[in-house]
């Protein structure tokens, strides 16, 4: 029975509030530098329960250290030393009977820029591993600090994972498993989960009107210290009237514009060696033909023939570049575009709702 569990598919996450209050507060400290994290807590079934969490120690960069800290700092989750802390830390949670099995890893963001190398590494590493039902948290900082909270749950795909393992991404090869670049990240709905004493006290605060009538104040001192009236009035947000266009999307189409670039400059070095392959089995074919002919006029002359897999050795074919990178940046693209589509839904109510008065003539 409990095999049977196991072998479930995920199908939701489920993250303590106190988890995500502490990924953000280690966003929030760490960035621009990108923070990691390991995350422990239990799998029910198809459902992920996410109950702690706690960062990776910080990497001290040597004086002539030409690396970026925010690169060490992403590939932090695979380092030796990590693993080692990461070990020690869920014996602990286990001596004071807190949920130690490892569930995965966190990792921040800035404009939900995640696709990249060391978050599949990373992933890779977990699902490979520790433990196949991981997941990858994703915390937006850009994102939630416009007031809306960012944080996904991803997982690598099975078929990606079966590429990845066997590290061809060939034209061949992705022709025959018919890997897309959708099939790299799974998302996971995820659900945030408070205790019940957490509950009672969100639903305290603030507290409700009085339901008894109020005394008039004496004097204004009497009005501002008097307990029965709420101190958290709903004061209206007129921000949402703001007609400026976000600038959280202007960056994002820059970033978009920066992967198509890198888009295409991929597709560039792979038409390179299509035509560097072109070249090399021109010259072979021509020298086969030479031998071919060679060998004709020495068999007339009964002489011995030279071998014709000499070719071989002469010519040297150029190795094909990697799909792989093509594949996270069409999937990056692809982020980007969906924050586009989020953003400008927002903008476009907005000018629709004015364009009588931004249109002379328009209006009725």
């Amino acid at each position: 029975m409990a095999d049977l569990i196991r072998d479930a598919p995920l199908r939701e996450v489920q993250v303590e509030a106190l988890v995500v209050m502490k990924i953000i507060k280690h966003a929030s400290q760490a960035f621009p530098t990108t923070a990691t994290g390991s995350i422990v807590g239990m799998d029910s079934g198809d459902k992920l329960e996410i109950t702690n969490s706690f960062p990776f120690p910080n990497i001290d960069l040597p004086v002539d250290s030409h690396q970026d800290a925010s690169t060490l700092a992403a590939a932090a989750p695979r380092v030796k030393a990590n693993t080692t802390y990461q070990s020690e830390m869920i014996k602990f949670l286990r001596e004071v009977n807190v949920d130690a099995n490892n569930v995965g890893w966190y990792t921040s963001t800035s404009m939900g820029n995640f696709v990249n190398a060391n978050t599949i590494e990373n992933q890779f590493h977990y699902q490979k591993e520790m433990n196949e039902r991981t997941v990858a948290l994703v915390h937006d900082v850009s994102r939630s600090s416009q007031g809306s909270l960012s944080i996904r749950a991803f997982r690598l795909s099975p078929s990606f994972m079966a590429a990845y393992r066997e590290g061809k991404f060939t034209t061949e090869s992705l022709q025959k498993s018919g890997l897309r670049y959708q099939d790299i990240l799974v998302e996971l709905p995820l659900t945030i989960h408070n205790s019940h004493l957490l509950t009672s006290l969100l639903h305290q605060i603030p507290s409700n009107p009085p339901k008894e009538p109020l005394d008039f104040p004496s004097n204004l001192a009497a009005l501002s210290h008097d307990p029965k009236v709420s101190s958290n009035p709903m004061c209206p947000n007129f921000d949402t009237l703001d007609l400026s266009v976000d600038p959280y999307l202007e960056k994002t189409c820059d970033l978009l514009l920066d992967s198509i670039e890198n888009h295409h400059t991929e597709l560039n070095n792979h038409q390179y060696y299509q035509r560097s392959l072109g070249r090399e089995q021109a010259k072979i074919t021509a020298w086969q033909q030479k031998r071919k002919a060679e060998n004709a006029a020495r068999a007339a002359s009964k002489q011995p023939l030279l071998p014709e897999d000499e070719w071989q050795r002469l010519f040297k074919l150029p190795q094909e570049p990697s799909r792989l990178e093509i594949l996270l940046n069409s999937r990056q693209v692809e982020q980007y575009a969906r924050q586009v589509d989020g953003f400008t839904a927002g903008v476009n109510t907005k000018m629709f709702a004015v364009k009588s008065n931004l249109l002379p003539g328009e209006g009725v």
